[in-house]
């Protein structure tokens, strides 16, 4: 099973007509998971399992140029592993500060509740 690449390259599109024309024949390529145009640069961005040489073949028409073709960035997973170091930092200055200082509120008591009977309000109401 062929694996997901990113592949760059460069093509000669000047206006929306053109970049919609190039999108949609590359589109029609299987495999493909994403598709970005960047318009200031010129430069078609493909990410899937899809051949180099099947997408320049779509695009002969605006004369592509292959820049890179190399592996997606796994962005996710360095966000992922970002979140989880801050997460065990921040517990253990939690647990320093536990230790050096005691919890913030004191000991957890529990809630006190008041129950009276009717005989303690002779005004209140009661009914048969």
């Amino acid at each position: 099973m062929p694996e997901s690449k990113k592949i760059v390259i460069k093509v000669d599109v000047h206006d929306n007509k053109c970049k919609r024309k190039a999108l949609k024949a590359v589109s029609s390529l299987e495999g493909i998971e994403s598709l970005a145009m960047d318009m200031k640069d010129r430069k078609l961005t493909v990410i899937g399992e899809v051949d180099p040489v099947c997408i320049v073949g779509k695009l002969k028409k605006w004369h592509p140029e292959i820049l890179t073709v190399g592996p997606p960035k796994d962005d996710k997973k360095k966000d992922d592993e970002k979140k989880k170091k801050e997460e065990e930092e921040a517990i253990k200055i939690w647990q320093e500060y536990i230790r050096l200082y005691g919890y913030p509120s004191g000991p957890c008591m529990p809630p006190q509740y008041c129950v009276r009977g009717v005989d303690e309000y002779p005004s209140g109401c009661v009914i048969c």
